[in-house]
């Protein structure tokens, strides 16, 4: 493969874009699992394919519209969550619901041949192009400065926001920039894993790194590095039998959590009995 990945343009843009997506994943991954956040990032994932849709019927880069389309998704959830009784839960699952079927009424008004939207449901980095790729490292550099600026903050923010309310930070400031940067993520990773498997990429990552540490700073780069791994994994098996990316990442993620699970639990039994 490595021949290949020399000669071939499609190849350099998927292994450039499983290293940007890993490094947003561990870092993003670990602030969302944190915080409970994971089935907001479902909603909005799902909330992205009407965003997608418009962009088809627009007749504009679709990507685009769907960040905008999950940005506005992910502060009018916490938006109205706020200003209503409704659980947040409920809400989630409305927009995740409304965004689906936006999407599918969008392609379906779309002149022409309607598009194949299959890349965007289960991801596919063999097509990700120069623009994404230019994308993702933006949304990469975004969500690194940010974090790395504000990291402590962000880390009370995470553990202790009573104590940092009663500091006198913005709390809502705070939460609306993480629901930005969560759209951001599930966008950035549309083209690696698609909408239905990027919540497996935003979680397994560091549900196997919290194995190993559960320091907030080791886990996020700990996470990078695993996410990169199951990536570049991926990318070589499927390329090799010809069978899809997304899905591909997923399955030897997992199987890789699952391993080291059983694993650790076995040597743990094993030391514990006596000699």
């Amino acid at each position: 493969m490595l021949e290949a990945l020399l000669e071939y343009k499609f190849l350099q843009n998927a292994f450039l874009s499983t290293i940007l997506a890993s490094i947003t994943c561990g870092i993003m991954g670990t602030i969302i699992t944190e915080k409970k956040l994971v089935m907001l990032s479902g909603g909005i994932a799902h909330t992205t394919f009407g965003g997608i849709g418009l962009g088809y019927f627009l007749g504009i880069e679709p990507i685009i519209s769907g960040l905008f389309f999950s940005i506005i998704a992910s502060l009018g959830i916490s938006r109205i969550n706020k200003k209503t009784d409704t659980y947040s839960d409920l809400l989630i699952g409305m927009f995740w619901s409304l965004g689906m079927a936006l999407g599918v009424l969008f392609i379906a008004f779309t002149p022409g041949y309607p598009p194949d939207m299959t890349s965007y449901l289960f991801g596919d980095i063999l097509t990700v192009s120069r623009k994404e790729l230019l994308l993702m490292l933006i949304f990469d550099l975004i969500i690194i400065t940010i974090i790395v600026s504000f990291f402590n903050i962000f880390k009370a923010y995470l553990f202790d926001e009573e104590f940092l309310a009663i500091q006198g930070a913005p709390i809502l400031l705070l939460e609306y920039l993480l629901y930005i940067l969560i759209a951001c993520t599930v966008v950035l990773l549309v083209k690696v894993t698609g909408i239905i498997l990027s919540i497996a990429l935003l979680t397994v990552p560091i549900a196997l790194a919290k194995q190993f540490t559960y320091n907030l700073k080791n886990l996020m780069i700990l996470s990078c590095g695993l996410g990169a791994v199951f990536c570049l994994m991926g990318l070589f098996v499927s390329y090799k039998l010809g069978i899809p990316s997304g899905a591909t990442i997923i399955i030897i993620a997992i199987f890789s959590y699952l391993t080291i699970v059983f694993l650790k639990k076995k040597t743990a039994r094993k030391h514990s009995l006596p000699q």
